[in-house]
């Protein structure tokens, strides 16, 4: 039976982004991801935050062109408040390139990544799949989304607050449409969130999201309903894909890690509970993540774990969670339409000031762990 110091469950940018560090420091690290092409079964629309965008490694030729205004819209669609940056606050990505550059970044670093093998449990150690020989792990990172098999089997707590999301994908010439984010807040389509369009440069991305109980007549039979009326000229040609998925808004999970393994990515709830955007939470954590990992696995000292520590993340979103319930209160389409109105008046200068600080902050998400070491990759411009 082979052994490995680390098994991480999931391809996901959680997942590689943790094995390419684990793996540059010297540990044995697996990959294992029941996809067989990191190309399927996409589930985030890929948008990246520019705090991301400075921090990390991710090359410029698999970003969409900078996007500096969001729109948000009432139920009627009519008069949006227009927010604007003085700078680039959003890129979208090719993410299933995305995914392939993760995997070699990882492969290069020396982890192995095995497409094709689905997780089934582990017990003692010893990790079982469905189409594969068992593997002894000391340790696994569970980096398999918001309903995540390890956390259960590891005894780690679980998402419990979900909303289901789903997105088309429409073609559009590049240059052809004016950079944007357009967002329609209508608890008819998007129940507790909302209902967007955004361009790639190559792909319109018309989404909605919303609580899987107020959606009684299924998430994509709303998302076909708005994307027939959706904001930002999204185009009438068919679509060339579907995408969706729950997504995780209750915060960072109190208990994250034990000693037989540890959470990141959706697993964690590493996701934004206002915004729910998880790509920058993601990558930040799993530096965290690998940085304990290593040094438990080096010293066996369990007290090392106790640094991956869910309540002193969740202290910091306090304002957030509060934010989230209140968001997700909004049931009814007139009280969505006046409070779009509000922002809209002198009255709402402050709602307009709070919407701008959360959607163009540097706080999304704060950094948890160390910053890559002098030397490794940053964002590439080229």
């Amino acid at each position: 039976m082979q052994t490995v110091d680390v098994l991480v469950v999931g391809a996901g940018l959680a997942g590689l982004h943790t094995a390419r560090l684990l793996a540059r420091r010297g540990l044995d690290v697996t990959v294992v991801e029941r996809r067989r092409s990191l190309s399927a079964g996409i589930r985030t629309t890929g948008i990246f935050v520019r705090r991301t965008l400075d921090d990390f490694d991710l090359p410029d030729h698999l970003l969409g062109p900078g996007v500096r205004d969001v729109l948000l819209y009432p139920p009627s669609r009519r008069a949006p408040v227009r927010l604007t940056s003085d700078r680039d606050e959003y890129r979208v990505a090719d993410m299933a390139a995305v995914y392939q550059h993760a995997r070699r970044a990882a492969e290069s670093a020396g982890a192995r990544v095995l497409p094709g093998v689905r997780y089934v449990g582990v017990s003692a150690g010893v990790v079982r799949f469905a189409d594969a020989e068992p593997m002894r792990a000391r340790f696994v990172v569970g980096a398999d989304g918001a309903r995540s098999r390890v956390a259960r089997d590891l005894g780690l707590d679980v998402n419990r607050r979900l909303l289901v999301g789903a997105e088309i994908l429409y073609p559009v010439a590049p240059g052809t449409t004016v950079p944007a984010f357009h967002c329609v807040l209508d608890p008819r389509i998007a129940p507790g969130y909302l209902g967007w369009v955004i361009d790639d440069g190559r792909h319109a991305h018309v989404g909605v999201a919303g609580y899987p109980d107020a959606m009684r007549t299924g998430v994509r039979h709303l998302l076909d309903a708005f994307a027939a009326d959706a904001p930002g000229g999204a185009p009438p040609a068919g679509p060339v894909e579907r995408r969706g998925g729950p997504i995780p808004v209750g915060g960072v999970l109190r208990r994250l890690a034990c000693p037989s393994g540890l959470l990141v990515g959706d697993a964690a709830g590493a996701v934004s509970p206002l915004t729910a955007g998880g790509l920058d939470p993601c990558l930040r954590m799993s530096e965290l993540a690998a940085a304990v990992t290593a040094e438990y696995l080096r010293t066996g000292d369990r007290r090392v774990l106790s640094r991956y520590d869910g309540d002193a993340l969740r202290a910091r979103f306090r304002g957030r969670l509060l934010l989230r319930r209140a968001f997700a209160g909004i049931r009814s389409p007139a009280v969505a339409e006046a409070a779009v109105t509000v922002l809209r008046g002198r009255a709402g200068r402050a709602g307009r000031a709070l919407a701008a600080r959360i959607l163009f902050g540097d706080g999304s998400f704060p950094d948890v762990g160390p910053r890559p070491a002098a030397g490794a990759p940053r964002v590439s411009r080229r």
